[in-house]
């Protein structure tokens, strides 16, 4: 793979459980899983291979379909059954479009807990799809399933149908830079900053609110949107007190995100604003 040309993108890979506990700290709901905030993404610099150009040296051709990477790490054996090692569904026209047979990150050989010595990388998607410590990758020429993609890693609940929703893409998030349930002093300025990214191309615009939502100022952008675009705005508390503060990202096909994030059973993809506590003292 190192003789093959390289190729270094800036991308980021993300959870498809973070904000799940928003569901219920917010919503009221009960879901399963680990009761993420916001903190389960991260973006990165990867080197390495595009997949599309390992495909072709193995003679991809016209009638393939499906991908099934699969990774080298021990069985998942849950409830008495063993379902092997992870693997998950790749459409041949993704895998052709950006992804990322990568073998270093951030400059430094692939770490052991970020999947070396290969691992994709597939811009935009859930994480689970950038499979780690990759071992093999099946083709076919027709769909492929796996439990990550048919027991796991899909939509259920009452607005989506009986076999549930196939997870692929990503949605759109924001984040203050800033603890939870922050305490701030007061009479003097502050500049709240944050991050917000889409799995739709990138951010428009990100609004912020100091007041619960009922009003919006629009924050000023910050560099370039690599993975995720960083932003601020400055604030000057009124009086002590607590305070909510809500930041809302608009990507760039124009969806806002929501007030309210449609339930699904396991929790996944929570992308309604998000209101962070803070005391002003």
């Amino acid at each position: 793979m190192r003789a093959l040309p390289s190729e270094t993108v800036t991308a980021r890979i993300e959870c498809a459980g973070n904000g799940r506990s928003f569901f219920t700290s917010q919503q009221g709901q009960s879901v399963t899983g680990t009761a993420w905030r916001l903190g389960a993404v991260g973006v990165a610099r990867w080197r390495g291979v595009r997949l599309a150009t390992v495909l072709a040296r193995a003679g991809l051709t016209g009638a393939a379909v499906d991908l099934l990477p699969q990774g080298l790490d021990p069985d998942y054996v849950t409830g008495g059954v063993n379902l092997g090692p992870v693997r998950r569904p790749l459409p041949v026209a993704k895998a052709l479009e950006d992804v990322l047979l990568a073998y270093e990150m951030n400059g430094e050989p692939l770490p052991p807990d970020h999947g070396f010595p290969v691992r994709l990388v597939v811009p935009g998607w859930i994480g689970v799809a950038s499979i780690k410590w990759l071992g093999r990758i099946e083709v076919s020429a027709t769909p492929l399933s796996s439990p990550w993609s048919t027991q796991y890693y899909r939509l259920w609940g009452p607005t989506y149908p009986p076999e549930g929703e196939l997870l692929t893409r990503q949605n759109t998030k924001s984040a203050f830079e800033l603890a939870w349930g922050a305490t701030l002093p007061g009479d003097r300025e502050h500049v709240l900053t944050g991050r917000s990214w889409s799995g739709h191309g990138g951010v428009r615009r990100v609004e912020v609110s100091t007041d619960g939502g009922h009003t919006w100022r629009t924050a000023t952008p910050h560099g370039p949107d690599r993975g995720w675009r960083r932003w601020s705005l400055r604030w000057r508390p009124p009086a002590p007190g607590t305070y909510t503060l809500r930041a809302r990202a608009t990507d760039r096909t124009g969806a806002r995100q929501p007030d309210v994030e449609p339930y699904n059973t396991q929790g996944y993809l929570f992308g309604a604003v998000v209101g962070h506590p803070v005391t002003v003292v």
